[in-house]
């Protein structure tokens, strides 16, 4: 049977597999092209660089919950539904990340660090979602808002606590269900006027 081909996607699963057990500190790019049976100028031939390589890595990452998100936004269902399902789907995603496996949603921490770009991308598709949310709701009538768009960040800030990573301690207290309810009560009374 012939190897199978080397695609971007092959070295982005090897990268991972590399990072959760070196850590982001000690994965090399030869270390990723051990693991896949290939020179590390193969890696090379599809990421110009180490860092072009951890930046779509944390690309990968955060654009993972984009598709889900996305199919809430545009659901066919009233504006204040989608948007509480919404942010209850961008709370369980983040949550069962951290979850999951620790190791590499501590590892992609340090990546989303280094990588601003990639996250101010990721932020502005999850607030662009939102306010299409936003807007759908002002348009039938459900909320009264004089701008959707910078209302769509404002919620996103209201929320930052059961989405940003630094949170991720909390999001295992018992009572964060509880708060995770009450902010999101209080962020759609507010959208009513």
């Amino acid at each position: 049977m012939p190897p199978e081909p080397l695609t971007q996607d092959r070295i982005l699963e090897a990268t991972e597999d590399v990072l959760r057990r070196f850590g982001p500190a000690k994965a090399t790019v030869v270390d990723v092209a051990r693991a896949l049976g290939v020179s590390h100028g193969s890696v090379y031939r599809h990421f110009g660089s180490k860092s072009a390589l951890r930046e779509a890595v944390t690309e990968r990452w955060l654009d993972q919950s984009h598709a889900a998100l996305s199919a809430i936004a545009s659901a066919d269902a009233p504006a204040e539904r989608r948007l509480r399902d919404w942010l209850t789907a961008l709370f369980a995603a983040k949550r069962r990340k951290a979850g999951d496996d620790p190791e590499l949603f501590a590892t992609y921490m340090v990546l989303v660090g280094e990588n601003s770009s990639t996250v101010e991308r990721h932020v502005a598709t999850m607030v662009g979602q939102l306010a299409g949310i936003l807007r759908d709701g002002t348009e039938s009538g459900e909320f009264s808002l004089p701008d959707p768009d910078r209302t769509a960040r404002a919620v996103w800030d209201a929320t930052n606590r059961f989405h940003d990573p630094a949170y991720a301690p909390e999001w295992s207290h018992p009572d964060i269900d509880t708060a995770f309810d009450t902010v999101c009560g209080l962020v759609l009374h507010g959208l009513h006027g």
